[in-house]
């Protein structure tokens, strides 16, 4: 990753739009409205058009034609998957369906009490998953980076008041390690984004679709250090109506305090992550998510 600044794009606004659309109009319009907004970021976005036609051209290797018309299905997609997450997260009633591959992983989580870390990345729709979330019961904490914007996160706090799911903010301060502890030593489950870093952290190069690009060490890292289990998590959108859950078997970061093999397993860990994080996107190609010069070659 080569620009990424903590920030996510869009303001509270945008939120409120969208949940005022879907409790009033109902889902199918929100999707017909964001249509209308996907077509200005094709046209005005800038940095966020280049990226992604990138990804489409050099990274799938589409032809310049199919590149931009998925440039914008992919911002169509976005949309919908903003849709749906506030659809579900604040409770309003939905006709979603899902499947659930590797269920039973999380449940083990819940059920041996030993807690654990759920690395997720930004493709698809994780959250989504929170009808299953649910049914762990167990608290569900979510980590955000300090740099993201405030209001959202409070806004979204407020969607969330009766669900068990909370955030942990990353400062720089580092006042969120003692967050995690404390989560981790209640066996909650702790979320975090196995794609993104800020500058500073740890990484390790993988070749990921083809090209290098950086992934962070930290997820891996705090599953070595506190001994939980860690679990890969995908959520992908299949149809307006349909989700696929995907969990990998949960995986011990082993032998974490000989410093001889910390490094090669920690490594493995991460390669585990983007070799799952490749097949997702070869299956689900449109819902790639990041939207700043992620590959080390990008021109």
């Amino acid at each position: 990753m080569t620009e990424w600044d903590g920030k996510t794009r869009g303001g509270v606004t945008g939120y409120k739009i969208f949940v005022f659309f879907i409790k009033y109009f109902g889902i199918s319009f929100a999707y017909f409205f964001l249509k209308i907004v996907a077509i200005y970021f094709l046209l005005f976005s800038g940095k966020a058009y280049k990226v992604i036609f990138y990804y489409f051209n050099s990274i799938q290797k589409y032809s310049k034609t199919r590149s931009f018309f998925s440039t914008y299905q992919n911002f169509c997609m976005l949309g919908k998957v903003l849709v749906d997450k506030i659809t579900i997260l604040s409770g309003v009633p939905n006709k979603f369906t899902y499947n659930f591959d590797g269920e039973s992983y999380l449940h083990q989580l819940v059920e041996k009490e030993t807690g654990g870390i759920l690395v997720n990345a930004h493709i698809g729709n994780w959250e989504i998953a929170g009808q299953l979330l649910e049914r762990l019961n167990t608290r569900v904490n979510i980590l955000m980076y300090d740099a993201e914007h405030q209001k959202i996160k409070q806004y979204l706090s407020n969607v969330l008041d009766q669900k068990n799911v909370g955030f942990i903010i990353i400062k720089d301060d580092i006042s969120h390690l003692e967050q995690i502890r404390n989560a981790l030593m209640n066996k909650e489950i702790i979320a975090i984004a196995g794609d993104r870093y800020m500058p500073g952290n740890r990484t390790i190069t993988c070749d990921f679709m083809g090209k290098e690009a950086d992934f962070p060490i930290s997820p891996f890292y705090m599953a070595g250090k506190y001994n939980v289990p860690v679990v890969n998590v995908f959520a992908m959108k299949e149809t307006n109506t349909h989700y696929h859950f995907f969990a990998s078997p949960p995986r011990r970061i082993e032998n974490f305090g000989n410093l001889k093999t910390r490094e090669a397993t920690l490594t493995s860990a991460v390669h585990e992550f983007v070799s799952e994080l490749e097949t997702m996107l070869k299956r689900y190609p449109l819902q790639w998510f990041n939207y700043y010069n992620f590959w080390k070659q990008t021109s």
